[in-house]
């Protein structure tokens, strides 16, 4: 993990995505629809309770969450959604993963065709960048206060069988082998820990440098994607500036 932190994105995007929350809604609603496919019970599907918590902690309603695993469930009629991933390649050869949640697959390729050559970038085929990320468990704990004892958080990760953590200024980072998430979780719930995110996610093996009018046209193309409500997540490896 050493060199990489989701926290410096984080940091950047939590101001903008606020502005639209209303999109926001809508990708949670994704997220829980489909992970409720697999039971609509979250307390027996560990996905539902993550996309329901994730939800929750941006004021998503209880009426938008209910009807959305009731869509899933069959409990009400609702369109079907499909999940694609695309991989591709951002200005200067930046490794970019999109997933995508879309009832019209046809219309979300060519939006997401155009968005990579719009800012000069273009997409691969499948598996043309992912053997560069790892799929790994994340937790980001604030520490703004400075309130977190830096040795304690560190032992408790540890014990609770976290593989790493990283240290910045005001936020903990986290990480843990996918097959651990849940019982990590557990551990530092009960320890008492508020997380500001948490998610099994994918992580960069190695960021990429880039010139900033690459730096800047790589945003550009986050904005564009992030603008598309069939976009979930984005994953990339470019390194941010400290």
């Amino acid at each position: 993990m050493a060199g990489h932190s989701k926290w410096h994105n984080i940091q950047r995007r939590k101001n903008a995505q606020d502005a639209k929350r209303g999109k926001i809604f809508m990708r949670h609603a994704k997220n829980i629809y489909t992970a409720a496919k697999d039971g609509g019970d979250p307390d027996m599907n560990p996905g539902l309770r993550t996309a329901i918590e994730k939800a929750k902690a941006d004021n998503m309603p209880n009426d938008n969450i209910e009807r959305a695993i009731k869509k899933a469930t069959g409990d009400l009629d609702g369109v079907s959604y499909e999940e694609i991933t695309y991989e591709g390649y951002g200005p200067e050869g930046v490794a970019v993963i999109v997933h995508i949640l879309t009832d019209n697959k046809n219309r979300t390729a060519a939006e997401i065709r155009h968005a990579f050559k719009k800012n000069n970038g273009n997409l691969g085929e499948t598996g043309c960048v992912s053997f560069m990320f790892e799929r790994k468990g994340y937790f980001l704990i604030l520490n703004e206060d400075d309130q977190i004892d830096e040795d304690t958080v560190t032992l408790d990760a540890l014990e609770a069988g976290a593989d790493d953590i990283e240290v910045h200024d005001g936020a903990y980072e986290i990480y843990t082998a996918p097959d651990q998430y849940d019982d990590v979780l557990k551990h530092l719930e009960e320890a008492g820990y508020a997380f500001e995110q948490n998610e099994i996610t994918l992580i960069p093996n190695n960021e990429q440098a880039v010139s900033e009018e690459a730096s800047e046209k790589m945003h550009e193309l986050i904005d564009t994607l992030e603008d598309n409500e069939d976009v979930q997540d984005i994953h990339h490896n470019m390194a941010e500036a400290e």
